[in-house]
């Protein structure tokens, strides 16, 4: 019998995406020996509805570009392809297989609050809770989940801040990976015009 296949989960709006979001996705790979994670662009995601998104299309554009030489990491169009609003809870449920186990990886500030999501009971009986955190820090463990620990360096590095520097006109070159910030210029994204 073939092994269950270990599957990785980081959902997002990857608005931009940036060598935090890869290095979480890396790390989580590596310290899990999960076969592959899916970096998975939420469309329209129902947390995040008081702010105006750079079009869903380009910004999985730039997750796909700044993957491409990753080999644990992949694109997902899982939930662009998808009608509706955005649950994490339809996405484990369209992955889930027999011979697959999944792994929810979520920061810790996203892992304090997952007890809100949509569906949340259900999604705790089907996902590994892959918590990252800061060497050296305790991940949050919410109640009742099965959660994983994930250590990676700090890097005080967030979307919010990446789009006020290209708004202020500041670099982001290192921030986010070279293909990602030519998808970005390209698009003329941020940028306060």
């Amino acid at each position: 019998m073939a092994p269950r296949e270990r599957l990785g989960i980081l959902g997002g709006t990857f608005d931009p995406v940036h060598i935090a979001h890869l290095v979480a996705g890396v790390e989580a790979s590596a310290a899990l020996a999960l076969d592959r994670t899916l970096l998975v662009v939420a469309p329209d995601p129902w947390q995040k509805r008081d702010r105006t998104l750079a079009p869903s299309e380009v910004r999985y554009s730039m997750v796909e570009a700044a993957v491409a030489d990753i080999p644990c990491l992949e694109s997902s169009r899982l939930e662009l392809d998808r009608a509706g609003p955005t649950y994490t809870i339809d996405t484990v449920e369209a992955l889930s297989e027999t011979d697959r186990e999944i792994f929810l990886i979520a920061g810790s500030d996203v892992a304090a609050r997952i007890d809100t999501w949509h569906r949340a009971g259900e999604l705790r009986k089907m996902v590994t809770l892959a918590v990252v955190t800061r060497e050296g820090h305790q991940p949050v463990a919410p109640v009742g989940w099965e959660v994983a620990a994930v250590a990676m360096p700090r890097l005080d590095v967030s979307s919010s801040d990446l789009r006020a520097r290209v708004a202020a006109g500041r670099p982001i070159d290192g921030l986010i990976p070279p293909a990602a910030v030519r998808v970005i210029r390209a698009h003329g994204l941020y940028t306060r015009n």
